[in-house]
């Protein structure tokens, strides 16, 4: 209490009560953006920029044909390559849009083209798979690499499937996705148990599984004494002393439990009750577990990334550490003195 605000220090003291868990509580920002949840499923045959196209074209004559040698009524055009500007060429047809389209509507294109020089013409399209329509998977996934957008594949969860999954422990596994100049990120256990959440993908999409980077520090009478990474998307006060080993039981103070947070302006002015606070404020909430309802208290409230999780010592514990201190040195004179008479 000397550093507490009431005696001019500069954190606030805080008993945790169902209202402050409640006003406290707050689920990292994490989510995909209207442009990512409402994106459709692209075709499995829809054509991209980068892809390879094989074009066959059978004329309807026997000599002179348009695009063959004289007698030759079937044309191979292999691996026409769509630019990077979504076109392909073909002769006597010019530059033809390709990207966004199908193969049936590039095949219509060049029939058009195609129509006024040779006779009912008959053309064939088909796409390589996956050239252009590739997305890119990197991170702790099992099978990083490039893959191709296919039917099974059209959505991020199929596609995590594809890739072998992930080689962390899926509770603190976050997949972000990147597109163009956006980035959107999601819990994977909520984006197997959220269908919403299964966004489609898009050709040149970077999709990256990395571990949660939260933590929390834990200091004094716990049965461990340092920096501990989150193991779950959201942690409680008590799940973090169970993580942590639970209190000392030969020294810790159920009563002097604290989390030390600073805290935002808007949240310190909902749990402080003031409207006059600006900028961040320390706040030292404060965990009674031996209160018939503490530990409820300490299952509601929310642990958040860079608090600290203190126990004090209970008050015999320091009076044993004095009384030790006081017997071990007069035991250590005593032991001198006999040593001394003995030598003598």
């Amino acid at each position: 209490m000397a550093g507490s605000v009431e005696r001019k220090g500069d954190a606030n003291i805080v008993t945790v009560t169902p209202e402050i868990s409640r006003i406290t509580a707050a689920k990292p920002a994490i989510g995909f953006s209207s442009a990512f949840l409402n994106a459709g499923i692209v075709g499995s045959d829809m054509i991209s920029a980068g892809d390879t196209l094989s074009i066959t074209v059978f004329e309807n004559v026997k000599d002179d044909p348009l695009l063959g040698n004289n007698g030759q009524r079937v044309s191979d055009l292999n691996e026409v390559q769509v630019d990077g500007q979504g076109y392909i060429y073909i002769p006597y047809a010019g530059r033809i849009l390709a990207a966004g389209q199908t193969p049936e509507g590039v095949r219509l294109a060049i029939t058009r083209q195609l129509e006024d020089q040779t006779p009912d013409p008959q053309i064939t399209v088909a796409r390589a798979a996956g050239i252009g329509s590739t997305v890119s998977i990197s991170g702790q996934a099992a099978g990083a690499g490039v893959y191709p957008i296919e039917a099974p594949t059209r959505t991020l969860s199929r596609m995590l499937a594809r890739s072998g999954g992930v080689t962390i422990d899926p509770d603190i596994a976050i997949v972000r996705v990147t597109r163009g100049g956006e980035t959107g990120k999601v819990w994977l256990k909520d984006l197997y148990e959220n269908p919403e959440l299964d966004i489609a993908l898009r050709p040149g999409d970077k999709i990256v599984v990395e571990e949660d980077s939260r933590s929390f520090m834990a200091l004094g009478a716990t049965g461990a004494q340092s920096l501990v990474p989150f193991r779950s998307g959201t942690m409680s006060a008590l799940e973090a002393i169970a993580t942590v080993g639970g209190l000392n039981t030969m020294s810790a103070n159920p009563k002097g439990v604290f989390i030390l947070r600073d805290e935002s302006e808007e949240v310190a002015r909902a749990v402080l009750g003031r409207n006059d606070l600006v900028g961040t404020q320390r706040i030292v909430y404060v965990l009674n577990l031996i209160q018939p309802t503490g530990l409820f208290e300490a299952r509601d409230f929310q642990i958040r990334d860079g608090d600290t999780l203190y126990v004090t010592e209970a008050p015999f514990v320091r009076w044993q550490k004095v009384i030790g201190a006081i017997t071990g040195s007069a035991g250590a004179a005593s032991s001198i003195a006999t040593t001394a008479e003995a030598v003598n």
